[in-house]
């Protein structure tokens, strides 16, 4: 049974890195369900650094932070793909230049450049592949399980997520003058993936993660494809403007009985 209703129907999907990406892990749920995957990748040494594991697949490069290439490239899919059915938006990129610092040292030109490529990209795609998409696309982008959480090693991607997720307001009723294309995001916790390698104190933070959930293991890659994969069908049809988080509990479980003891009755430190 075609649950998802997704079989023959085509979808974009941007940000594939490696195996490891939730861009890449979508596309292949999305294939297994029958559906023709586009990619596209940010530049021509991903495309060659993919190209075993993209291998017999349609893929275009376009680096989002120029605006000319998302143009292009939407031109490029629709000569070859008149209808597009959904889009999937998996671009992040924080400018931490000089390494990490206290939020209040952000400079003015990193943090409009992490806005640029995080969060317009994410605008910008939509507008240039207006022309593509189906009546009743679906269009999803990544954000993260909570952006009120002010983690150190996270800098200042968070503000930054915050203001993606509030664009799928505003990008849905603006779309609802002419069409019913619905803007949603995935919001996962902490995941085992290649961007999230390189933050400092990254593992730190997942293995507490994995005591704080209930179930004691963190969200995996492919739970979150999982729910993806269900924005982008029509079986979401009511679902629009909203972030749907995935992170397997942890937020209602800070306060669990055994991690509360363990740190009231940790040793003082000397």
């Amino acid at each position: 049974m075609d649950f998802l209703q997704v079989e023959n129907k085509k979808f974009v999907v941007f940000g594939v890195a490696n195996k490891k990406s939730v861009a890449w892990a979508i596309g292949q749920t999305l294939e297994e369900a029958g559906a023709h995957v586009i990619y596209v990748v940010r530049s021509a040494a991903r495309r060659e650094s993919t190209a075993k594991l993209l291998a017999g697949r349609e893929v275009h490069v376009c680096d989002v932070e120029f605006e000319d290439q998302i143009a292009a490239v939407a031109e490029a899919i629709q000569q070859r793909h008149p209808v597009i059915h959904g889009l999937v938006h998996s671009i992040a990129f924080a400018d931490y230049e000089g390494g990490m610092k206290p939020f209040h040292e952000t400079t003015k030109r990193q943090f409009l450049r992490t806005v640029d490529i995080s969060c317009f990209s994410f605008i910008a795609i939509a507008n240039h592949f207006r022309p593509l998409f189906a009546e009743d696309a679906s269009v999803i982008t990544i954000s993260i399980s909570t952006t009120r959480m002010a983690s150190e090693n996270y800098g200042f991607m968070a503000p930054v997520k915050a203001a993606l997720e509030s664009s799928l307001a505003f990008l849905a009723k603006s779309f609802s003058n002419f069409s019913r294309v619905r803007f949603n995001a995935v919001a996962p916790g902490l995941l085992k993936t290649s961007a999230s390698a390189g933050i400092p104190g990254y593992v730190d933070a997942y293995l507490f993660a994995e005591s704080v959930i209930p179930r004691r293991q963190a969200v995996q890659t492919q739970e979150v494809a999982n729910v993806a994969a269900f924005l982008l069908s029509p079986r979401s049809s009511g679902v629009t403007a909203q972030v749907i988080v995935i992170d397997a509990g942890m937020a209602i479980n800070y306060f669990d009985n055994a991690i509360v003891s363990k740190v009231i009755n940790a040793p003082p430190e000397s």
